[in-house]
Formats: structure tokens, C-alpha cells, sequence
């Protein structure tokens, strides 16, 4: 379940990508253990979403946070077949973001 939980949270992220990229751009790079912390933060706060609740306030927060580059890496072609696309979207869509078209992250392209 925690992968499934990792991998709605990838979604979410996505939804938010472009702005959180450019944030990132200009700053110093993650170590390997902050991207830790931050993708457990995240599975942590949207785990009642794979048990069907949708995003709590905490979970849409830690997406606004939690950086693509500490993400999309970890996004493998087994991952990505555990996710709902369009459940996810709406989820996503249901937090007030918009989830881009076309956007690449690891195994995932949105549609």
C-alpha cells in the first residue's frame, strides 16, 4: 500500500510541477536524504487516499512542497501501473490545481 501511496503523491506533485521547478532551479540541489524525508513526509500526510478518503488539507500541502526532483526519479514503469490516472486527477483537481498535459515525470505522462 505505501507504494500505492507514493505514487498518488507523484501525481499530485505532478499537477503542481511547473512552478515547483523553476522554485528549484534557482536553489541548491536536495541531498539524497532530504528527497528521502520529504517523499516519506508525503506518503505519510496522503495515505488515506489509497484507502478511498480524499486529500486531507496536510496531504495537498505536502504536495505544494515536496519537490520534483526528489519524485519523478523514483517513478519506475511498476509504480506507475499501480495509479488510477483519472482518479488521481480529479483527486489532484479537487486540491485547485490544474494537472498539465503531456508532462513527463519518470514513467508517468499525463494525458
Amino acid at each position: 500500500m505505501e507504494r500505492r501511496s507514493l505514487a498518488f503523491m507523484v501525481l499530485m506533485v505532478v499537477a503542481i510541477g511547473g512552478g515547483m521547478w523553476e522554485v528549484r532551479m534557482g536553489g541548491a540541489e536536495l541531498s539524497a536524504a532530504e528527497c528521502k524525508e520529504e517523499r516519506s513526509l508525503a506518503v505519510n500526510a496522503c495515505k488515506p487516499v489509497v484507502y478511498g478518503k480524499l486529500p486531507s488539507p496536510e496531504c495537498c500541502q505536502r504536495v505544494r512542497v515536496t519537490h520534483l526532483e526528489c519524485v519523478c526519479p523514483v517513478i519506475t514503469p511498476k509504480l506507475a501501473a499501480l495509479i488510477d490516472l483519472n482518479r488521481a486527477i480529479r483527486l489532484i483537481e479537487g486540491c485547485g490545481r490544474k494537472v498539465p498535459r503531456h508532462y513527463k515525470c519518470g514513467s508517468i505522462t499525463t494525458p
